[in-house]
């Protein structure tokens, strides 16, 4: 992975387009919780929910993967381990780490310390590349960090365990490989071909945990309830695994490869506010007025850290 994150060469171009894929990329993932809700209500579990939602999603995309390779197939062998870390760490491993922190603490905070890869992939690049963030990088951090203590209500008092902050750790290491390694142009692999084989080892690597005992597996076929009805039960499986992996997995590499990952991380945190809006629509769980204030800092932030990034190149 000789060009991984290497952001100065990608922020100068494509930035309207790598914006809109990344928005694109945040809005399908928040709207995985609000979807789950309607599962979790009939005593899914949450590990058959995100394993049948990344199977599904290998799945939607293998045609896609088999077309974006165009017969390369020694792209899959000599980028093997690329995409075996990219399955294992950044697509099982910050799924699984994820659920195994709201096992045992509230979601905000889990979710709060997960959010922090924007961070770390800012360290990263300063301490691996010499890419020193800039003023307006670090106040645009400060300013999304700020968004998301309101955008997930943390003033008011959280339920906070030793080790689900170990776990929501793990999964934020997960989170900031897979920016990192997204951002990797250098390899060949098209992003379509990188989301189609990391969401297949990932599905794997779940799979074997499930076998294990280690994921538990609980589910049924009762409607899904939301705020506007009733769904099948496998309908938001499916709209899970289409939208809220597939598409959103494929547009967010495809925006890191064209922003970098620094600021595609920033981009990204406004996976919270849609997943509140979402909420709002389909459980009717109202945002209230610090949770909008927050996701209008959350914005502030990522403006900024856009600005700071160019003043890197």
């Amino acid at each position: 992975m000789t060009q991984i994150a290497d952001d100065t060469r990608k922020v100068s171009a494509g930035v309207g387009g790598g914006i809109a894929l990344a928005i694109v990329s945040a809005t399908t993932f928040g709207l995985s919780g609000p979807l789950a809700t309607g599962l979790l209500a009939n005593d899914w579990s949450p590990g058959a929910i995100v394993l049948t939602r990344i199977a599904i999603a290998a799945v939607a995309l293998a045609p896609f993967t088999v077309v974006a390779l165009r017969g390369r197939w020694r792209l899959l062998r000599t980028q093997a381990m690329q995409i075996l870390v990219y399955g294992v760490l950044a697509v099982a491993g910050a799924q699984f780490c994820y659920f195994s922190a709201v096992a045992v603490m509230d979601v905000g905070p889990a979710l709060l310390i997960e959010y922090t890869a924007p961070a770390a992939v800012v360290a990263w690049l300063w301490i691996t590349r010499g890419q020193r963030p800039s003023r307006l990088t670090v106040i645009g951090a400060a300013l999304a960090a700020a968004g998301l203590v309101l955008v997930l209500d943390l003033i008011s008092g959280t339920d906070l365990a030793w080790s689900g902050i170990a776990w929501a750790f793990a999964a934020m290491i997960g989170a900031t490989a897979y920016f990192l390694i997204s951002a990797d142009d250098g390899s060949g692999l098209p992003p379509l071909a990188l989301a189609g084989a990391g969401l297949t080892v990932g599905a794997a690597a779940l799979g074997l945990l499930a076998v294990i005992g280690v994921l538990p597996m609980r589910a049924n076929t009762a409607p899904a309830a939301y705020a506007f009805g009733d769904l099948p039960w496998w309908a938001p499986l499916v709209l899970l695994g289409v939208l809220t992996a597939a598409v959103a997995y494929a547009t967010g590499i495809a925006a890191i490869r064209l922003l970098g990952s620094r600021v595609a991380s920033f981009v990204a945190l406004l996976e919270v506010v849609a997943a509140v809006l979402f909420a709002w629509l389909m459980v009717n769980q109202l945002p209230g007025v610090a949770q909008l204030a927050g996701g209008l800092l959350i914005i502030a932030g990522v403006v900024a850290v856009r600005l700071g990034d160019r003043d890197i190149i």
